[in-house]
């Protein structure tokens, strides 16, 4: 039996609950084979509806079954997971109202390590800096919120920023429930704030950290919230933000297995970005706009599992034009595990997933839905013989020995 973590975790979860497999299947709305073979590592858990389900049937949280933290193999990767702890306590320690008793710098150096961390967050998604820089900022910005009430909206702008950092390095690194906190934490920041556009990124965000837990509440919120931004969508940012909204609504959708919603919202986020001028928007690094449009729509056609007519939709994408080589490597990735959906599409699935480590490393080897689809194909590599390519990525992130 050549089984995957995921596959031995479920099966171990199964046991501990007392659950026949038929009943986990059952629950889950899967047949009793294909879970067998999941278990067994034949098959691999390709999708957030397969790996949420599962859950569900199981009754724990997604990330119990993907076994994160996962141990790096490479020096940056060790880093960023040193950084967790350090985070946590951030979070944990400073609130608004109060001041650490910090030495606060001038503000024009705090507003430039910001947009630093602004950089390494949105555009080369390195948690390693992101992790090292988070702490020190959080403790500085509140000493800032206190001391300096005449930047108290520069502040919360750049708090919001540092919990979204804080969100997404760790949900990437396994820091199982503080996604959760960051991601209030920026929504309290934004309402604070009351800027409209931001409120509508506070509950975007929300919904990309917290989603896996429950998808109808991530609908219902950003539908909600859509929908008291679609009385303003002159504005620029806010349009960015409703569309964000609509995509996210997208995802929540096909997370439960539904193409007739998700199409519906993705339809309303293209026609959206067709009224921007701008093919790719600047609002909060989100870079909504046609273009991202599209690679949502590859990254769904995937979560479908369409398989190799991916491809024909990623044809007339152009990640590129993107300024965020992490954008771009998320795109490569939904396309490559497309590919890795059909033997005569496997090379160029590799060769995508290749392009997108090569972009953002620290990105990829941290993806479920990779690392499940790498694990996948070096088991037929193993069978099929061949794959050093294949083997090399698989060490890389950790799923396989060296060699």
């Amino acid at each position: 039996m050549d089984e995957n973590e995921i596959g031995r975790r479920i099966r171990e979860v199964r046991s501990w609950r007392g659950m026949a497999l038929r009943t986990a299947a059952d629950l889950a709305g899967f047949s009793y084979g294909y879970l067998a073979q999941i278990e067994r590592g034949e098959k691999p858990v390709n999708s957030r509806n397969v790996l949420e389900a599962i859950a569900f049937a199981l009754r724990v949280d997604p990330s119990q079954l993907t076994g994160q933290p996962w141990a790096p193999v490479d020096t940056k990767g060790k880093a960023a997971l040193a950084t967790v702890a350090d985070v946590e306590t951030a979070l944990e320690v400073y609130e608004r109202g109060h001041d650490p008793g910090v030495e606060l710098r001038p503000w024009p150096e705090l507003a430039s390590d910001i947009a630093q961390l602004m950089d390494l967050t949105h555009v080369h998604a390195d948690y390693a800096a992101q992790g090292a820089l988070v702490p020190r900022l959080l403790a500085e910005l509140h000493a800032a919120y206190v001391r300096l009430p005449e930047r108290r909206a520069d502040v919360l702008l750049a708090l919001i920023h540092c919990y979204s950092s804080a969100c997404w390095t760790t949900k990437r690194l396994g820091g199982r429930g503080l996604p959760t906190i960051a991601a209030r934490l920026a929504q309290e920041c934004a309402e604070e704030l009351g800027l409209p556009a931001w409120i509508g990124y506070a509950t975007w965000l929300r919904g990309d950290a917290t989603g896996q837990l429950s998808r109808d509440m991530q609908y219902r919120r950003c539908v909600s919230m859509a929908d008291q931004l679609s009385g303003a969508l002159d504005d620029a940012d806010v349009a960015q933000a409703y569309g964000m909204l609509q995509l996210s609504a997208a995802l929540a959708a096909a997370a439960r297995a539904d193409r007739d919603t998700a199409e519906l919202h993705l339809t309303e986020a293209a026609g959206i970005a067709a009224r921007l001028e701008a093919e790719v928007g600047s609002f909060a690094h989100l870079w909504f706009g046609r273009t991202n449009v599209g690679i949502w729509r590859v990254g769904l056609a995937t979560e479908f599992g369409d398989g190799p007519k991916v491809a024909e939709i990623a044809r007339d994408v152009h990640p590129e034009l993107i300024p965020s080589p992490s954008r771009q490597a998320e795109f490569w990735a939904d396309l490559g595990r497309a590919m890795f959906q059909d033997a005569k599409s496997r090379d160029q699935g590799l060769t995508a997933l290749l392009r997108a480590e090569e972009l953002a490393p620290q990105r990829i080897r941290n993806d479920v839905f990779v690392r499940e689809a790498v694990s996948d194909q070096l088991r037929r590599a193993r069978r099929e013989s061949g794959g050093r390519e294949l083997r090399g990525l698989a060490y890389r992130m950790g799923v396989a020995p060296n060699g």
